[in-house]
């Protein structure tokens, strides 16, 4: 099974990122196939641990057998509330690969992929309620706008919207190529491979209220790390490296450092990235995933 998941992406950078110290305590929330997994238990000595989250229950084939080693299947929006459960108050080091796996592209049944026509379902933990064929049938032409505009960054979003809208009156667009079908009048000449990625990508953070999540973690970091302790976060679009770059650097998502009666910063780290880390020549030669992603690293502060 590990085999058509990917190559893990910065795999070195990833390790240098988190400083492993070898009894330390570790979480990677994103385990997928587990290539950033094994890596870390390699640094760990006998005392170290390791707990690794994944909602996606074909991620759970890939447990590595090792007494330090704990795979949680779960949302790493609960990374507190679960770690404690687990009787973990604070850890070492907190790693995030916020990409969807190649296996999940991969896996035609999933309708992640533009490539495989197959039911529009982009569930990543396969039980929720919302898959994208359903919230294409739902939604009204305002919300289609929004997310085709936000999440998609989609020229187009108002007819693209209003094109669905009216499409779904006639029969319901349930699968891959009945809404290629449908919005194919819509896709710029020679833009079309992007174009569906967009499409796909902003119906996927909405089906899975990735963005939501993201925040959810990013705040929880702050109490579940030791003061010194690393986050490493990386993240392959545009609006997901925003969230992080801002929380790193401000510990809020929007507007300005808080400060204290002093005019002290008030912040929750000190960010070690000044700029992204970004793929290296040799990588990106042999690993195309590699391509959109962006590295970022900081550090805990004493707020005491």
């Amino acid at each position: 099974m590990e085999n058509v998941y990917h190559v893990p992406v910065m795999l070195q950078e990833c390790m240098d990122a988190l400083a492993i110290k070898p009894d330390g305590v570790y979480v990677d929330v994103t385990f997928g196939g587990g290539g950033h997994s094994r890596e870390i238990l390699k640094r760990l000595g006998p005392k170290g641990r390791l707990f690794a989250f994944d909602q996606d229950p074909d991620a759970l084939e890939n447990a590595i057998d090792d007494p330090r080693f704990t795979l949680i299947h779960q949302n790493f929006r609960f990374l507190k509330n679960t770690l404690r459960l687990e009787g973990v108050r604070s850890v070492d080091g907190i790693l995030a690969d916020l990409g969807v796996s190649s296996h999940q592209f991969d896996a035609a049944d999933r309708g992640f992929s533009i490539r495989f026509d197959a039911d529009l379902d982009m569930r990543m933990d396969q039980v929720g309620d919302l898959d994208a064929k359903s919230l294409l049938a739902t939604y009204s032409e305002e919300d289609l706008h929004r997310i085709f505009g936000m999440y998609g960054e989609i020229m187009n979003a108002k007819s693209l919207a209003k094109t669905i809208v009216t499409a779904r009156l006639a029969q319901p667009i349930q699968t891959v190529a009945e809404l290629k079908e449908v919005i194919q009048r819509m896709v710029p000449k020679g833009k079309e491979h992007k174009y569906h990625a967009q499409v796909f990508q902003a119906l996927r953070i909405e089906v899975n209220r990735e963005l939501e999540a993201l925040q959810e973690f990013l705040l929880q970091t702050v109490d579940v790390l030791h003061v010194e302790g690393r986050l490493a976060v990386m993240s392959y679009h545009s609006l997901e490296d925003r969230l992080v770059k801002n929380f790193m650097a401000k510990g809020k998502f929007k507007g300005e450092v808080e400060k204290d009666f002093f005019g002290n910063e008030i912040k929750p780290f000190h960010v070690l990235s000044r700029k992204a880390i970004t793929a290296s020549a040799q990588e990106l030669a042999v690993n195309n995933r590699s391509r959109s992603a962006k590295l970022r690293i900081a550090e805990k502060l004493d707020l005491s």
